[in-house]
């Protein structure tokens, strides 16, 4: 009876690691947004990620949408608060269904950035 408990707790735990696995290593999609990064913070009561968010506006006097994002390189965390109140171009990964917020608060996961210049 201890045996198979022990085994059906290994196997929850092996499925568990295998879907957390599966959410990090493959992407729903991949884009690029610009605008402003506004806010750039480590957040995090054990595992520290950067949590962002940046502002887009289509044209002038319209609403203001707000990109949620993490960023987990702090080589690109560095390079994006140096480039703060500077028009951004972020690329991104989403990734869905990613258990808890140990990974990030969001699903939008910025790899590179790159400064736009009018």
């Amino acid at each position: 009876m201890l045996k198979a408990a022990a085994g059906l707790v290994v196997c929850v735990l092996a499925a568990a690691a295998g879907f957390t696995w599966g959410t990090l290593r493959w992407t729903y999609s991949d884009g690029q947004r610009a605008g402003y990064v506004q806010k750039l913070a480590r957040k995090g009561w054990l595992c520290k990620t950067w949590e962002g968010e940046m502002v887009m506006a289509a044209t002038p006097g319209t609403m203001l949408e707000k990109f949620k994002f993490t960023v987990h390189d702090d080589g690109l965390a560095a390079g994006l608060s140096a480039t703060a109140g500077q028009r951004m171009a972020l690329h991104y990964e989403q990734h869905k269904g990613i258990p808890g917020s140990c990974f990030g608060d969001s699903e939008y996961f910025v790899t590179s950035a790159r400064r736009i210049t009018d």
